[in-house]
């Protein structure tokens, strides 16, 4: 499927946006992360864009402090079903886990929601962080399951996930009338799958879609994540916090993803990034400035708190430098702390700057400008071979989606770096992704005469 490389866009939709204090600015709807008509309303800003995906986060637990767009909000895989019936053209992902589903029921969800949005669905594979603290309690269980494990059930998750969706070859119905013959037995397969973690027996009782199966997305930074995704996603999300690391990401990933045998022209690296637009760039920064004042210091340094395991920091504000009280030394940490880090001693951010990075509302300064500015920054980092395309994590919504759709968007289209009309009607087809084969269609295939 060769076709000329070009900026791939997904649009991150979290109620008010992704700044933990957006739901308190003027301009924001503070109950919209439980409103289907608002949802309804940013997909089709995103598809107004020709973004490929208009994609859905999930946790599977909330404790006191998490961040306000979560405490209540839609499940994922219902949400982006309504998505689909509310837009004709962009790609609709959900996430969901495999560390607390069965496959079975999921294959047969998310080939359901591909179905219904006629192969325009992905599913956003996550093991699952325990941001919380108490995820497992919410799943019969007392501890998290541990990094690597997770990771190693996933593998097997994939497999039999995939397995399920070619339970039905593509040509298996017949359903003619005149003879009765509905489908073709031969053509009808049952995955009989016994593994170290699962059993499942199938069929699938849902068959294959227009584009073969979901795309298969994930954004693990770890080193098992990255194996994980080297191996089976399509789709990949990345957050570094400069053009030179993610370039070293880049060609690192990609070198992972040829030593599985796959081509990296078939997986897509998307860098996160927290776009804030204005007239001139002093506008811009005042825009950021202002959204990061609405955070209390109540509210951030409760977080970073209960974050680093009951870290006293009565004496401090928000506005105290991370390294100056010994952050870059920290020991013992959550796992994921550890990809902070080398911001933290490069940077020295005040605490403010780093419970925006944790929370995911941070920005990168390369995105926090003028149009052109912004347009000037994503061709490099796409030219220089850095992304793939961009996960576009508004800190404020729907007000940075609409700047970048209106402000943006033509800007790169003039530069033939990104499409001015959809080219298919599937997500595979905006991404220029093949039709995965089915297995035992290939088997056949195989087989000698």
């Amino acid at each position: 499927m060769s076709r000329k490389r070009q900026i791939k866009l997904s649009a991150y939709l979290v109620g008010t946006g992704m700044h933990v204090a957006s739901w308190r600015h003027p301009d924001a709807q503070a109950d919209s992360s439980i409103d289907i008509d608002y949802y309804k309303h940013l997909a089709q800003i995103a598809e107004k864009g020709k973004f490929d995906i208009a994609f859905i986060a999930d946790s599977l637990a909330i404790n006191e402090e998490s961040h306000p767009n979560i405490l209540t909000r839609f499940e994922p895989i219902t949400l982006i079903t309504a998505l689909a019936g509310a837009t004709s053209k962009i790609g609709v992902v959900a996430t969901a886990s495999t560390s607390y589903v069965e496959p079975f029921n999921l294959a047969r969800q998310f080939l359901s929601v591909d179905h219904i949005s006629k192969g325009r669905a992905g599913w956003n594979i996550v093991t699952t962080r325990d941001l919380s603290g108490n995820t497992a309690l919410n799943f019969n269980g007392r501890e998290h399951l541990e990094h690597g494990f997770r990771y190693k059930r996933a593998e097997e998750f994939i497999d039999v996930i995939k397995g399920l969706w070619d339970s039905w070859e593509d040509d298996a119905f017949i359903r003619d009338k005149e003879s009765g013959q509905f489908y073709d037995r031969s053509k009808l397969h049952k995955l009989d799958h016994v593994g170290e973690f699962f059993s499942v027996q199938g069929p699938l009782n849902i068959h294959r879609s227009r584009q073969g199966h979901p795309v298969l997305v994930q954004a693990g930074s770890s080193e098992a994540g990255q194996l994980f995704a080297a191996r089976s996603a399509e789709v990949i999300f990345s957050h570094k916090n400069s053009l030179e690391d993610s370039q070293e990401f880049y060609r690192s990933f990609k070198n992972k993803v040829v030593s599985f045998g796959r081509s990296p022209d078939e997986v897509h690296i998307l860098q996160g990034i927290s776009p804030i637009i204005g007239e001139t760039e002093e506008i811009a920064q005042q825009k950021l400035a202002y959204l990061e004042s609405l955070i209390t210091d109540e509210t951030g340094l409760k977080f970073l708190t209960d974050y680093f395991g009951g870290l006293d920091l009565s004496e401090h504000t928000l506005e105290t430098r991370t390294l100056d009280i010994g952050f870059g030394e920290l020991t013992g940490v959550r796992f994921e702390y550890e990809k902070f880090r080398p911001f933290v001693i490069k940077e020295n951010p005040t605490l403010r700057e780093l419970y925006s990075l944790i929370t995911g509302s941070y920005t990168v300064n390369d995105f926090v400008g003028t149009p052109e500015q912004i347009a000037d920054n994503l061709e490099k980092w796409f030219v220089q071979r850095a992304v793939d395309g961009f996960m576009l994590m508004s800190p404020l919504l729907p007000n940075n989606l609409e700047d970048f759709v209106n402000l943006v968007v033509p800007l790169l289209q003039e530069r033939g770096l990104f499409r001015t009309d959809y080219e298919g009607d599937t997500l595979r087809d905006h991404l220029n992704l093949p039709v995965p084969p089915n297995r035992y269609s290939l088997q056949k295939q195989r087989q000698p005469i």
